[in-house]
Parts: C-alpha cells; sequence; structure tokens
C-alpha cells in the first residue's frame, strides 16, 4: 500500500523554498524580499506572496517593520550570543532532567549517526541531523509547552546552524563526538556534567560565529575537546 503524501499549500511550499534559499545564504543577511518579487519569482497573486513573507517573519528568518520591506535578519554578534544563550537555558535543564532519569532519546542517537554518516559533501548537510539531535532531546522531556518554547527559536537557531557550516567553524567530527559524549552522561546519569559538555559545545560555535560576524570572540571559542583532535 503506498505512503501517504502530506498536501502542502502554495503558501508553505514558497515559505519552504524562501526558508531554504535563507539557510543556504543564497538570501544574504539585509536583503530585501518584496511582495512583488516573491509574486513574480513563483508566479502567484500577491496576497499569496504576502503570506508565505509572514511566515518567515514570525519565524525570525525576515525582518519587517510597519509599512517596511522585509528583509533577510541581519545576525550581528550581539544577536548570535542572545540565540545561543537563549537556547543554552532550556537545553541544560533539559539535560539534567533526562540524565536524571537516564533516559536517552532514540531519536537523539539516531541523528547523531546521521551526522557521523556525514562524510562528504556540503557542510550544510550536517545542519538538519543536528538540529533534529538538540530537538530530539527537547521533546523528550515530553512537554509541550518546553517543545513550543524551543520551537520559537529553531528559524534563528537554523540559521545560526547553517552559518556555522557554511563558514567552516566547526569539524563535524567534534560536532559528532561532543553529542555522542552527552549521549552518555544522560545514560549515566550525570547531568550537571552533561549540561557542563553543553556549554562548551554550544559556546565554541556560539563565540567563533561571532567573530565571523565581526565581533570580538570570547575564550569559548578555543574550548579544547580532549574527544577528537581539531
Amino acid at each position: 500500500m503506498p505512503g501517504r503524501i502530506a498536501a502542502v499549500s502554495i503558501v508553505e511550499a514558497i515559505a519552504a523554498d524562501l526558508r531554504s534559499r535563507v539557510f543556504s545564504g543564497e538570501l544574504g543577511s539585509g536583503e530585501a524580499l518584496t511582495e512583488t518579487d516573491v509574486a513574480s519569482t513563483y508566479e502567484v497573486a500577491r496576497p499569496t506572496a504576502k503570506a508565505s513573507i509572514e511566515k518567515l517573519v514570525a519565524e525570525g528568518l525576515l525582518d519587517r517593520g510597519t509599512h517596511k520591506t522585509a528583509r533577510v535578519v541581519d545576525l550581528g554578534p550581539e544577536s548570535v550570543r542572545d540565540i545561543y544563550l537563549a537556547r543554552a537555558y532550556l537545553e541544560s535543564e533539559v539535560l539534567r532532567r533526562l540524565a536524571s532519569g537516564r533516559t536517552v532519546p532514540a531519536g537523539a542517537v539516531q541523528a547523531n549517526k546521521d551526522i557521523a554518516a556525514v562524510k562528504s559533501g556540503a557542510p550544510l548537510d550536517v545542519v538538519e541531523p543536528d538540529m533534529r539531535f538538540h530537538t530530539s532531546l527537547i521533546d523528550a522531556v515530553g512537554n509541550t509547552r518546553i517543545s513550543k518554547m524551543y520551537r520559537s527559536l529553531v528559524g534563528e537557531v537554523r540559521l545560526c546552524m547553517s552559518r556555522v557550516q557554511s563558514l567552516h567553524l566547526l569539524d563535524t567530527a567534534l560536532i559528532q563526538a561532543e553529542h555522542q559524549r552527552l549521549l552518555e552522561l544522560i545514560e549515566e546519569g550525570r547531568g550537571d556534567e552533561a549540561a557542563g559538555l553543553l556549554d562548551v559545545h554550544l559556546g565554541r560555535a556560539r563565540e567563533r560565529l561571532v567573530a565571523a560576524m565581526g565581533g570580538e570572540a570570547g575564550p569559548e571559542a578555543h574550548s579544547p575537546s580532549d574527544l577528537v583532535a581539531e
């Protein structure tokens, strides 16, 4: 019996394509995205174009003031820090709670195997399983509000991850190794150590991206790892 095919609206399809173009860097920081341009590019009516743009505005990928043209968000150093620190607050507590029950999410295990399988190809290939790894940890707590809070950050988090990968700021082997260690610490019930490793894991990416965006990197950018040689 054939599998079900999910129906995707025109608005969702256009938003997905625009989202992909933002993540890949085809649509760069600060680039304008007008309803007229979108309508023309995708050959749709302006209300459809407007609805597609509004979806990305709601996700934090586009910024638009009242009666102004939408633009791809400009990720400055402070914005990068805000995004990473917001997710760190949520993820650290989640790791402690998972460790208290020694709950290792199967989705996170599989996502990390998928990261390990990325031997070549585009650096952006790592972003999807990396995002899935962290989201699986969040969802494993089973709290719908926490999952909802995290998903409100997903667009901006994925944008940061895409920038990190496209700029070759982190080695894939290091990402995978630290993920694996996080899972081991959860299984061993060592929540505080898992939270500490998460701070190192996110802090290194955060501060390297800050530097790439023209800011002054903090010491976390050079955090060493004994899990893999960079």
